[in-house]
């Protein structure tokens, strides 16, 4: 299995824990930029590798009069700020092919969202800018059949592909994680993203929005390095409560450098235990 490059650092087989952190949407500029910040501190404080997460709009929201976000133009303007002040890589989801180009100008990573990870016509898109992409593995798919989705972006030019697992569909309203599918997703070449924060998630039971139990997010967050993922990605949040997206799912800043100190003790474990 290849290993994925971001600038220096390395995902996949073997190499060190890379984190993907940042808010589920962007907001208020300065606090983004701030907030980007202080994560990249905790980051280069750890040495661990670290790309800022945001996106720019929200397409699957539950309620049609929830924050979407700033739109794309707005949102891209503010991702190449963060780089500029942050000197960090950047990780933001697309909705439709036709943004794919544009993105990639500024993003390093293209992210599918889970619910369109099947859609073809955006994965060709994705695959066609050159750059990394990240597909969140469906709500609603089984860890082989991710095989159909690296095998579109294979065949439209792409190599350099990152899958993350999400928690998948039990009942209506919850989520649970299988961690067999790290080595079934690991065993089709691909680096794999354990995200800690959406598999916390309970979809449309918090009155319009979706709810969550953010308290479990180190116990899965643990479960899934043990199981060995090469990444983790984490939506965290100055106050969650008054976030305009996951606000039942993200974790409190001031939690995030604690999280991030063990995910790195976990990971150096999971290599010396096969190496």
């Amino acid at each position: 299995m290849n290993t994925v490059k971001i600038n220096t650092d390395e995902i996949g087989p073997g190499q060190p824990l890379y984190v993907m952190a940042g808010p589920c949407v962007l907001e208020d500029p300065d606090e983004m930029l701030r907030l980007a910040g202080e994560v990249a501190d905790v980051c280069r404080k750890l040495n661990v590798g670290y790309c800022y997460k945001a996106s720019y709009t929200k397409d699957n929201r539950t309620s049609g009069g929830s924050p979407r976000g700033p739109g794309l133009d707005e949102g891209l303007r503010l991702l190449q700020r963060i780089k500029d002040a942050h000197g960090v890589p950047v990780v933001t989801d697309i909705h439709h092919p036709e943004q794919a180009a544009s993105v990639a100008e500024v993003a390093d990573i293209l992210q599918i969202p889970a619910f369109l990870c099947r859609q073809s016509s955006l994965l060709e898109a994705a695959a066609a800018t050159g750059r990394v992409v990240n597909v969140k593995k469906g709500q609603f798919l089984t860890p082989q059949d991710m095989e159909h989705v690296a095998g579109k972006l294979r065949n439209a030019g792409c190599e350099r592909i990152l899958a993350t697992e999400r928690g998948s569909f039990f009942g209506y309203r919850d989520l649970v994680v299988d961690f067999r599918a790290h080595q079934i997703m690991h065993a089709l070449g691909l680096p794999v993203v354990f995200d800690a924060t959406h598999s916390v998630q309970s979809p449309g039971s918090a009155g319009g929005a979706t709810g969550g139990t953010p308290e479990l997010i180190p116990l899965l967050m643990r479960c899934g390095l043990a199981a060995g993922a090469d990444a983790i990605f984490v939506e965290t949040h100055y106050e969650p409560a008054r976030a305009h997206s996951d606000a039942g799912s993200q974790l409190p800043f001031d939690r995030f450098a604690a999280l991030i100190e063990q995910a790195r003790r976990y990971r150096d474990l999971y290599l010396e235990t096969v190496s």
